[in-house]
């Protein structure tokens, strides 16, 4: 990491992309934000997108499912949603990607580095043309949404 705590996306292969970021907590108390929907809903959804997070259900298990809804209403919303294929605290959390009709795959670690975790989060699309898709998209947040994850990180540890 070339820069304080910089947040990083590669493309790793035709359709995976990969972020990683360096975050100045403990891997458990980054693994709560990630793993506890009252914390996720603060941080998770770059506040100058100016779409609010209406709805956030997570059963952060193996074999458990999430429903994220985005929207300003009901009638202009748009849901995220999957299931938790394996989870580890406080070190690992994979889950699917459903809503699209093509599954996707992310795989979020928390290693521990004395009282930092590094963050690595894998994004495995089923095709490039998604791949490609989210580059231009969602993975353009991440910076925002890992600032946010910043501001709550310093709240939890205080």
């Amino acid at each position: 990491m070339s820069a304080k705590n910089e947040t990083v996306v590669t493309r790793k292969s035709d359709r995976e992309l990969v972020v990683t970021r360096l975050f100045d907590a403990p891997a458990r108390i980054v693994f709560e934000a990630w793993s506890r929907a009252e914390l996720f809903q603060r941080w998770w959804v770059p506040k100058a997108l100016g779409v609010p997070l209406r709805a956030c259900e997570m059963d952060v298990r193996t074999g458990g499912g999430y429903r994220l809804e985005f929207g300003l209403d009901a009638a202009n919303s748009m849901a995220f949603y999957g299931k938790y294929t394996e989870v580890t605290p406080p070190s690992k959390i994979v889950w699917t990607n459903e809503e699209g009709g093509e599954v996707s795959i992310t795989t979020v670690t928390f290693e521990a580095q004395g009282d930092k975790t590094l963050l690595t989060l894998s994004e495995l699309y089923p095709s490039k043309a998604a791949c490609d898709e989210a580059l231009q998209g969602s993975a353009q947040g991440f910076p925002v949404q890992f600032e946010q994850l910043d501001e709550l990180l310093v709240e939890l540890i205080a």
